[in-house]
């Protein structure tokens, strides 16, 4: 795409859904407010008017003044154009690093600081592959199949948002981290039979990884105490926990011991009835392959 073509795309208003901010977001709105006060006083100290930087850098004024005042979260192109037309050494370019967080929505940044700093993470899962093993294109096809609709930029956003979080497995070191995967989420082909394909691909890899645990729940077993939902235990160095549970404590994170006990004891009880590692690899094979 040419550049007079790419400022054509970026002049329209109808074209920027999903990059609203949510007033709600304290952090996410200091940030944004942050970076437009900044981008306007530079602009002003270039002498340019707001609707002749807008051409500059390919929005229309509209835009420049929803940014500037903290409305409106820029794109990494725009924040790349302005720091060339202000001659910003890099300064605003880099903003980037930091307004990219905020199109994340809140919930998904605050679980995301938690896996970042635990050192032992348990998730069960009974109606999806979690996020942390998705693939993108996973992700974007259980996106696009919400109803009501995301707007493709909304799903886009999401899907960089949960892909973010797999960094957990890049840490040094590396935390501890177990899964249970119910078998009839491995069997739906979300996205189609490649997509599905490339998934359990994906699952095979992580499964191989020292310091990961990936375990099977069969659909031929009795009940276990995970069939009201997701059930996440996360354990910190200093020996804190947090846990969650779609079925228990109205589905609130929780720290309170005796809570933490019993979620640690639903986790231990649904890994305790679902095949083992080995026996789990060797089942997701066997569904790449084509056996029953």
């Amino acid at each position: 795409m040419t550049v007079e073509a790419e400022a054509g795309r970026l002049t329209s208003e109808a074209d920027e859904p999903g990059w609203e901010v949510d007033p709600d977001d304290e952090w996410g709105v200091a940030v944004i407010t942050t970076v437009g006060r900044q981008l306007r006083l530079r602009r002003e100290a270039a002498g340019l008017r707001a609707a002749d930087f807008g051409r500059a850098v390919g929005y229309g004024e509209d835009l420049v003044y929803k940014i500037e005042g903290g409305k409106r979260i820029p794109r990494q192109e725009y924040l790349d154009r302005a720091d060339e037309v202000l001659d910003a050494g890099g300064l605003v370019a880099a903003a980037w690093e930091d307004v990219k967080k905020v199109r994340y929505p809140k919930t998904v940044r605050d679980i995301a600081k938690l896996e970042a700093q635990a050192v032992e993470i348990g998730v069960y899962v009974c109606t999806s592959i979690s996020g942390l093993l998705q693939t993108p294109e996973h992700a974007r096809a259980l996106f696009r199949a919400a109803q009501p609709p995301y707007h493709p930029d909304d799903v886009e956003r999401l899907v960089a948002a949960r892909m973010a979080r797999r960094s957990v497995f890049e840490r040094d070191p590396v935390p501890s981290i177990s899964f249970v995967l119910e078998e009839a989420t491995l069997q739906r082909e979300v996205g189609g039979t490649m997509v599905w394909r490339q998934q359990l691909e994906h699952l095979l890899e992580v499964g191989q990884l020292h310091h990961v645990t990936l375990q099977v729940m069969p659909t031929k077993t009795e009940a276990h105490p995970g069939v009201d939902g997701r059930i996440e235990v996360l354990k910190f160095a200093d020996g804190s926990a947090v846990g969650r549970s779609d079925g228990a404590f109205n589905g609130r994170p929780t720290s309170e011991p005796k809570q933490l006990r019993i979620l640690e004891l639903r986790y231990g009880t649904i890994r305790a009835q679902a095949l083992s590692p080995r026996e789990s690899l060797a089942f997701i094979e066997h569904l790449l392959l084509g056996e029953k």
